[in-house]
Order: C-alpha cells, then sequence, then structure tokens
C-alpha cells in the first residue's frame, strides 16, 4: 500500500496510482470527508483508457495518518505538492472537488506551475462561501455556527439527512441508490472528528478572491445548476469570472455530488481536458458551455 511523507510535518499519507506510467497525468483531491475512493467513476475509465490517475487520502481521511494538527489551506496543499514530487509528476492536470479545489489552488499559487499545467475545479467551494470583507454576499457566520453545531452533535444523522440535497435526487436524472448513499455516508464517517471540523473551519474562513486572477494556467470550472452546499453565483461562476483563462462548464440538475450523478459526462469532459487542449466546444447533453465574462 502506497505511502509518502507530508513535507510539512511527515505525516503519512495513503495514496494510489492507477493507469500507465506514461501519457497525461491527473491527480485528485478529493471533498471534504472522503478520501481517493470518491474519485471511481473518473479514476477507473480514464485510466483503462490510458491516462495516469493520482490520488491521495487527506491527512486525517481514508488511510492516511489521523493526526490533530495540519488542516490549515497552506499545510494541506503542500501535502499535495509534496505527493507531485514525491512520484516526479509533471505537466499534471490538478482536479479538485469542493474543499480539493481549494487546496488545488493553493498548491498553485503557492508552489508555482513547474509541475502543474492545468486545474480542473468541480463543483469548488472556491472562492469562498462564508460572508468576509472579500465576499460581502456571503453566508452569515452565524448561520456556520449553527450548522457546525448540529454537524458536532450528531454526524452521522447530518450527513444522512444532507445525502438527498448533495446529490439533488429529487431532480431528473439524478438517480443514487440507497446502498450506494450509505456506502458514502460511512466514508465520510471513516474521517476523523478532528480531521472533519478543521476542514470545516476551513471552509469558513475561505476566501481566495485576490489568488484567482494570478493563475496563469488553463482552468476548467465544472459546475451544477441546484447545487445546494456551494451555489453557482457565489462559486463556479465567481471563478470563471476571476480566472484569466477559464472556462465555465454548468451540469443541468446536477447538485454537488456529480461525480456520481453526472459520472459519464463528467468523466468525458475531464478526458477531454486532460488531452492538453481546451475542453470541447460542443457542450454534450446535459450541460453548457459558458465563456468567461469580464
Amino acid at each position: 500500500m502506497p505511502y509518502y511523507e507530508s513535507p510539512v510535518d511527515g505525516t503519512r499519507l495513503h495514496y494510489v496510482d492507477h493507469g500507465p506510467a506514461t501519457g497525461p497525468v491527473a491527480v485528485f483531491v478529493a471533498s471534504a470527508y472522503l478520501g481517493q475512493e470518491m474519485w471511481e467513476y473518473q479514476m477507473l475509465p480514464l485510466a483503462e483508457a490510458g491516462y495516469r490517475c493520482v490520488a491521495l487520502d487527506r491527512r486525517g481521511h481514508g488511510r492516511s495518518d489521523d493526526v490533530w494538527a495540519g488542516y490549515d489551506l497552506d499545510t494541506l496543499a503542500a501535502d499535495v505538492h509534496g505527493l507531485l514530487d514525491h512520484l516526479d509528476l509533471r505537466e499534471v492536470t490538478l482536479v479538485g472537488h469542493s474543499v480539493g479545489t481549494a487546496e488545488a489552488v493553493r498548491c498553485v499559487t503557492r508552489h508555482g506551475t513547474g509541475r502543474v499545467a492545468r486545474l480542473a475545479l468541480v463543483s469548488g467551494v472556491s472562492p469562498g462561501l462564508v460572508r468576509s470583507p472579500g465576499l460581502p454576499d456571503g453566508v452569515d457566520p452565524a448561520l456556520i455556527d449553527a450548522d457546525d453545531q448540529a454537524f458536532r452533535r450528531d454526524r452521522a444523522a447530518y450527513f444522512e439527512a444532507s445525502a438527498d440535497d448533495f446529490f439533488a435526487v429529487h431532480l431528473p436524472g439524478n438517480e443514487v441508490s440507497p446502498a450506494y448513499a450509505r456506502y458514502l455516508i460511512g466514508r465520510c464517517l471513516s474521517a476523523s472528528p478532528r480531521a472533519a471540523h478543521g476542514i470545516r473551519a476551513l471552509i469558513a474562513d475561505l476566501d481566495l478572491t485576490e489568488e484567482l486572477p494570478g493563475l496563469s494556467l488553463p482552468v476548467l470550472v465544472v459546475h451544477g445548476t441546484h447545487d445546494a452546499s456551494a451555489p453557482l453565483a457565489r462559486t463556479g461562476e465567481r471563478v470563471a469570472r476571476l480566472v484569466p483563462d477559464a472556462t465555465l462548464k454548468v451540469y443541468e440538475y446536477g447538485g454537488h455530488g456529480m461525480f456520481v450523478t453526472h459520472a459519464d459526462l463528467l468523466t468525458a469532459d475531464l478526458r477531454d481536458f486532460l488531452g492538453g487542449g481546451p475542453a470541447r466546444n460542443t457542450a454534450p447533453a446535459g450541460s453548457a458551455t459558458v465563456p468567461r465574462r469580464g
């Protein structure tokens, strides 16, 4: 089972490395509470198609060490870059989901583009969700505090109550079996309580509005029209406006869990992006390509 050590504090971090050793490389950064297993519907078909697919378990998640410290964005981004160094990966496409998009962005803004050629930001919480000077229309911090209290009281009940909205199962085409929902809740609960609360605190303080305009590489932004966790107007659309070389793809009826509900569509768009060119000009059924605005 492959591991490497964090360049920050030596925390032992688990990763997987699938597909051929040559060819385009995608490195996947997971959502809060989840590990590399969340990407099975992207990594397996891409690896079978000849792409090298690498993914890590964030500290405190999955098979990585359960540690108390290091849930700040700089440390998590350094953990990601440490994996690129460990495997000597170059011309990488970093693919992040939810809070993983923030780790991917900070990895580039802090460590440069020597190893990273492209970013794909899927259902991202970037640039941030909570009201702050840089995000004046963000969510009221008092609402976040109340949500944190519910999470702290009963994480299992919290995840179960959130599952339908996460996948937007009330919308056409978003079919997720009860068995899979239970499986994913179990994976969320495998993150340590300390890691879960640390990631929630990171999201509450997140504001990348000043970093995004400095990205000097192609960025694919993929977001759903019905993302209850990270509303499109506050996140995906804003990122696409701030990043100089961004393409926004909007998936009709997409919730936050599009890596499952829109798995084939997402995998196809990632495959196009991994080829080194721009995302497809002709949007497949169920999506729309929106050019960067102003």
